[in-house]
């Protein structure tokens, strides 16, 4: 008896985020796939895709505060992603966790077919975290980072 009880205590005493952030593609099936799909190629016209790109546009310091900010506060506006005309919006995620933020997009650098990246920090999400942006905002951010390092 007294050893269930000690295990149901530690049980609690763990966030449920934690356990759950490890998994970056789980959450990003339950989170971004019904939008960019379940391998982040996106719909052409409606959703972007994000494989095969996020992972380049974070291969710079910008680009990787750029992307964090968009899970973090969304996007909302007309964008041109390799050719294909977007005008939607896209909802921040700040009710996720740090730990999760990072997985997803950690999970969305590796895509299409490689492993999860080692790109985004819970430090890099929890300082974005504190400089919120309005989601019409980020469009201009998007087009002040493809002007430094022309995006894919």
């Amino acid at each position: 008896m007294k050893k269930r009880l000690l295990a149901a205590m530690l049980c609690l005493s763990i966030p449920a985020g934690s356990a759950i952030a490890a998994d970056g593609t789980a959450l990003f099936q339950s989170n971004c796939s019904m939008c960019h799909q379940p391998n982040g190629q996106g719909v052409p016209g409606q959703f972007p895709a994000l494989a095969g790109r996020v992972g380049k546009i974070a291969s710079t310091p910008e680009g990787r505060q750029y992307v964090v900010a968009v899970a973090l506060n969304g996007i909302m506006g007309a964008i041109t992603i390799q050719g294909n005309s977007y005008a939607g919006f896209m909802p921040p995620f700040k009710m996720l966790a740090d730990d999760q933020v990072a997985a997803i997009l950690n999970h969305v650098a590796g895509l299409p077919d490689g492993p999860d990246a080692t790109i985004f920090t819970v430090q890099d999400v929890a300082a974005a975290r504190g400089k919120s942006i309005a989601p019409s905002a980020m469009v201009e951010k998007r087009q002040a980072l493809d002007a430094l390092h022309p995006l894919p």
